[in-house]
């Protein structure tokens, strides 16, 4: 089995060659155009029939399938991230992060939202000072369990 950068790679090779954007990569297998990427990355698994059904539609052998199958490794290298685009989201989290935890615990109660009973969907909304990136994050509550 290959390892999870190559695969990366070989995905990112073959949908920049084939012209693909991730929401026909999602519709594709039948799920949403972020986690379908994330899954690319490295960041997630997809099941057997979701792994095989990208693989068909980029016309990728039986390891990158196997490798979207595998549990992965989920390490940062960076401390701060340097693309920027990222960097923007990680300012947003670091700037408002403190406000968003104490609004969510005054709604919810102490505990966290979840990153594993999740949905993120990424829309863009025109406005005539300049299109609007709109990112929603929806996560299940996990309330602190008190034992």
């Amino acid at each position: 089995m290959m390892n999870h950068e190559t695969m990366t790679a070989t995905i990112l090779t073959a949908k920049n060659e084939k012209g693909y954007t991730w929401e026909q990569l999602a519709e594709s297998i039948g799920m949403s155009p972020v986690w379908t990427a994330s899954c690319c990355y490295g960041m997630n698994t997809m099941l057997e029939d979701q792994a095989k059904g990208l693989c068909k539609t980029l016309n990728l052998g039986d390891d990158v399938a196997q490798t979207l199958q595998s549990c992965p490794h989920k390490h940062w290298d960076n401390a701060v991230p340097t693309d920027p685009l990222i960097y923007r989201i990680y300012e947003a989290c670091m700037i408002y992060g403190d406000s968003v935890k104490d609004i969510i615990h005054e709604k919810f109660g102490d505990g966290i939202m979840s990153a594993i009973d999740y949905k993120m969907h990424v829309d863009r909304v025109e406005d005539p000072k300049g299109d609007r990136v709109v990112i929603t994050m929806d996560g299940k509550f996990l309330p602190f369990k008190r034992w």
